[in-house]
């Protein structure tokens, strides 16, 4: 009985091991970022909402002399909160502490349907942003009354305990 709990224990590491851990992918396996990118976007003076949003990260935190930085991962949550039009998502854009760009993260622009929400997660081993990390993140829609909701969530642990946190998106336009 030993023997088959440690065969079946070794199996299922075995195979654990062999998944995909990329948080960013869907179910059929693709980026989120890239599933989502629309094959056709309304001509720009269609479009009656533009807006530019800074969303502040950290990708690590200060947390003691002996242990001065601490990495977290961080999820960029963008959401359509309107029932009926599509927002559509033409960047996103992270920059280290420094402001340099570290990457782009679509090529195409995106249609995130009504009510629907994309994330995109910076894994905790990244630490290319630094402590004052940030996404630039550039929203336009038919509807002037959308009301995108875009935050990041980050999330650690230092010895036995977890925390996390959350900052919201700023419109700079």
């Amino acid at each position: 009985m030993r023997q088959t709990r440690n065969l079946l224990f070794v199996l299922i590491v075995v195979l654990s091991s062999c998944i995909d851990k990329n948080p960013n992918l869907d179910t059929e396996g693709k980026d989120e970022l890239k599933a989502l990118e629309a094959t056709s976007v309304p001509e720009e003076d269609a479009l009656n909402y533009n807006q530019r949003f800074y969303v502040p990260i950290y990708s690590d935190i200060y947390v003691d002399a002996q242990n001065p930085k601490q990495l977290l991962s961080a999820t960029l949550s963008i959401r359509n909160t309107h029932l009926t039009d599509s927002l559509f998502i033409s960047k996103i854009e992270y920059y280290n502490t420094n402001g340099n760009l570290v990457q782009k993260f679509i090529d195409y622009t995106i249609n995130l349907p009504p009510m629907a929400t994309v994330n995109y997660v910076i894994e905790k081993e990244d630490d290319s942003g630094g402590n004052g990390a940030n996404f630039i993140v550039e929203v336009s829609a038919k509807s002037e009354e959308i009301k995108p909701l875009i935050q990041a969530v980050m999330i650690g642990n230092y010895a036995n305990k977890s925390f996390s946190f959350l900052t919201d998106g700023y419109a700079l336009d």
